[in-house]
Formats: C-alpha cells, sequence, structure tokens
C-alpha cells in the first residue's frame, strides 16, 4: 500500500530539490480560509472524511475543509509532483510511510510544532512508530488502521474435519486434508499475494525484520530466510495461486481459507449473500515467533507549501477527537465501508463491525507490525517485491534474492 512504481524514481529524485525551500506566507489567520485535502483510497472513504470535514467547519465557520479523492494506483505519483512543484493541496493522506518520504524532501510541516505529537498516547504504538520519522520528525499521524484476518468456509473445513489453523503447521496440515477431501481450492492469498505485504507477516513471524532500529538493512539473516522459504513453499508446494483473486470472490467460489485485509468484512454477507452463513474469520496462523500481522492505514499530514499550515495542523488534530470519530464511523457504517479508528480505544467500542469480527481485528493490531519508517523504503519496496517473486517463481533462492534486495534498500537509504 505504501509501495510506488519504479517509474517514480525519476519523480523522487525531482522531489528533493523540494529541501531548503523558504517557507510559504501565511494567510491571515482570521481570514475565510478553504483548506484542500487530497485523501488516498476510495469516494466512500472521501466522503466519511468529508462528514469529520465538515463538522470542523461547523465549529470553525470561517475555515472550509473540501476532501478531494486520489486513486491509490496513482496518488503517491501524484503528491510527489505536488510537493516537487511545492504546488498542491494543504493537507494529504496516504501510506503509513509516504509523509515521512515527502517530509525529508521539505514538504511537510513537522507538526511536533503545532503539538500533534500529544496525540501519540491515543495511537497503537506499532503505527505511530511507522509513520514518525526516524529522527522523531512528526510529518503525518495515523488517519486509520487496517489489518490481515484468516476468513474460511465453515461448511468446508467442517467437511474435511479441519479446525481454523492457529499456526504455520496447522496450516499447512490444514490445506493437506483439505485437498484431501476433495477442496480443490483449499487456500489463497488477497491482500499482500506476491507482495512484500505478504512477506511482511512472515518475516516478523520468524523473528525478522526488514531494517534494524537504527534503520540498517536487515534481510540478510537466517529469519528472513526461514520466512521467505515457508511463504514461497506455500505457492509452490501447496497450491496458492499467484494470481491474485479478491477474497470475497475467492470465498464465493469455493476457496476453503483465504487471508485478506479487514476491508472486506463488511461486504461479505452484502456482496455474496449465497456465503450468509458459512464464513467466520480468525487471526492469521502464526509464526514461531509469535503472531504478528501486518498493521496498514494512511498517515494524515500538512504540506509545507500551504497558507494554512496552522489551521491544517488543528484539523489534523480534530480528526483524533471523539467527535470526528463519531462522525467517520456513522458514515462509514452507512456505506458499509470498514473503517477502523486510528485510536486504540477505539477499535471495538464504536466499532463499525460486528462484536466477533472487532475482536478478531484487535487481536490482530494488537501484535501487529507496521511498515518500516526508514529512508529510502518506499522507492525500495516495489524491487524488494521483485525479489521476493523471484523465488516464489523458482527464478532464484531465497538466500540470494534476499541478498538481492539488502543491496537496494542499502543503495536507496541515502
Amino acid at each position: 500500500m505504501a509501495a510506488c512504481s519504479a517509474v517514480l524514481l525519476t519523480v523522487l529524485s525531482a522531489a528533493c530539490a523540494t529541501s531548503g525551500q523558504t517557507e510559504t506566507k501565511q494567510a491571515d489567520q482570521n481570514a475565510p480560509a478553504t483548506l484542500s485535502f487530497w485523501s488516498t483510497g476510495g469516494d466512500d472513504e472521501t466522503a466519511t472524511f468529508q462528514k469529520a470535514a465538515d463538522l470542523y467547519h461547523q465549529k470553525h465557520p470561517n475555515v472550509t475543509v473540501k476532501v478531494q479523492t486520489l486513486s491509490w494506483s496513482d496518488a503517491y505519483a501524484k503528491l510527489l509532483a505536488a510537493a516537487t512543484s511545492r504546488n498542491g493541496p494543504d493537507i494529504i493522506s496516504g501510506g503509513m510511510t509516504w509523509t515521512i518520504q515527502f517530509g525529508t524532501r521539505g514538504a511537510m510541516v513537522d507538526l511536533r510544532k503545532y503539538g500533534a505529537d500529544s496525540l501519540k498516547a491515543q495511537a497503537l504504538p506499532a503505527q505511530w512508530e511507522s509513520a514518525i520519522s526516524p529522527d522523531g520528525s512528526v510529518y503525518g499521524v495515523p488517519l486509520d488502521m487496517s489489518t490481515l484476518a484468516l476468513y474460511y468456509r465453515t461448511d468446508l473445513l467442517e467437511k474435511a474435519k479441519v479446525e481454523p489453523p492457529k499456526t504455520w503447521e496447522e496450516l499447512t496440515a490444514a490445506i493437506d486434508k483439505l485437498k484431501a477431501a476433495g477442496v480443490k481450492k483449499p487456500y489463497s492469498q488477497d491482500w499482500g499475494n506476491l507482495d512484500w505485504i505478504g512477506y511482511f507477516n512472515y518475516l516478523y513471524q520468524a523473528g525478522g525484520s526488514f531494517y534494524t532500529a537504527d534503520c540498517k538493512p536487515s534481510l540478510n539473516t537466517p529469519q528472513a530466510e526461514q520466512a521467505l522459504t515457508y511463504w514461497a513453499d506455500l505457492y509452490k508446494k501447496h497450491g496458492a495461486p499467484t494470481a491474485t483473486v479478491e477474497g470475497s470472490d475467492a470465498l464465493d467460489t469455493g476457496t476453503a481459507m483465504v487471508v485478506a485485509g479487514n476491508w472486506i468484512a463488511k461486504g461479505i454477507d452484502v456482496n455474496k449473500p449465497k456465503l450468509k452463513g458459512k464464513w467466520a474469520m480468525s487471526t492469521i496462523p502464526a509464526g514461531p515467533a509469535g503472531p504478528t500481522a501486518f498493521i496498514g492505514g494512511r498517515a494524515i499530514g500538512v504540506t509545507s507549501f500551504s497558507k494554512y499550515v496552522e489551521t491544517g495542523a488543528d484539523f489534523v488534530k480534530f480528526m483524533y477527537s471523539d467527535e470526528a470519530i463519531a462522525a467517520i464511523s456513522d458514515e462509514a457504517k452507512k456505506r458499509n465501508i470498514s473503517y477502523i479508528s486510528p485510536r486504540a480505544d477505539k477499535i471495538v467500542n464504536g466499532s463499525v463491525f460486528a462484536p466477533e469480527q472487532a475482536q478478531v481485528f484487535e487481536a490482530s493490531i494488537k501484535t501487529g507490525k507496521a511498515a518500516p519508517g526508514c529512508p529510502g523504503w518506499d522507492e525500495s519496496a516495489p524491487d524488494v517485491t521483485k525479489q521476493l517473486q523471484s523465488v516464489i517463481l523458482g527464478k532464484s533462492d531465497a538466500k540470494t534474492a534476499l541478498a538481492e534486495a539488502a543491496k537496494v534498500m542499502e543503495r536507496n537509504a541515502g
């Protein structure tokens, strides 16, 4: 989610020109102001955040915040272009680590100057750590959360006399039993399929990580190799499809177990009515070092070229208020959107999910880790993914691929 395409590397280089720029002259804080907020996601999500923006306008009649949708496919490129030209929105949201990358290029405001670091006490520590620059700068704060679950067909597991797997060993054993019982599609992965996010779960579950605490690449380890070998074997030995099938579609067409994001949970019964009463969910199976799952989501921050920095920072802090979160949650429920608040105390309380679903996501998030916020990660992610894929596709061995991935990360660390 936080990855950008290789095509963007040229733009990234150009974006370096934004650092060292003079500060933008600020508008009169007492005059009417209209702020633009470029929100990465879908139109329904934009509508939920607009509800909070409208509420902010009620409290600050002189301030209007207009939320505009950027699609995940081209948001990074558009935001980088805005950063390079220093002409664009006042507020942005995107992948958790994006604001760090933009901030190191001079395109984001360090929100500590406006008290936004006070939000840390309300946020999930792992997600906050991901959004914050290694030097402590707060160029963005978490706006929402996303995580993974294991969705499964209760009827197919019962047929094969299989319990939902809780460990790596139980997962592969369950796949074998399902095959033996005649289930042709025992397992697939939606979010993170053939991608670094998919590998992320196994890497941390094996006790590894992409970087050390001081942002040195750390893929040349036995844990990283063990994780990549196990993950690749799910495809090569156990038949997980390399083609990505959306989670609810996979369940609907007979896949017994699917690892997918929280966003499909709200729509399965609505979009796939034949599945009603035939599916459930649990946390993803745990590895030898524990049950770590990827935590995604968006970060929100204020651009350094905005004329309304102080107002923008105040709006960012407002998004953590009880009333803003309630407004977003209410609209999300109406639109059947799987919104998870960035506040740790709101994951279950006031959740848009059914209680049993919220508990699964809470358990996943409690032991989760977020994307690395180290310098150069977003530039490295596409090439790291290519190296991981080479193992799954039988073009490289795990040790060689990880060594090549580490070289990419070192090169981009600057």
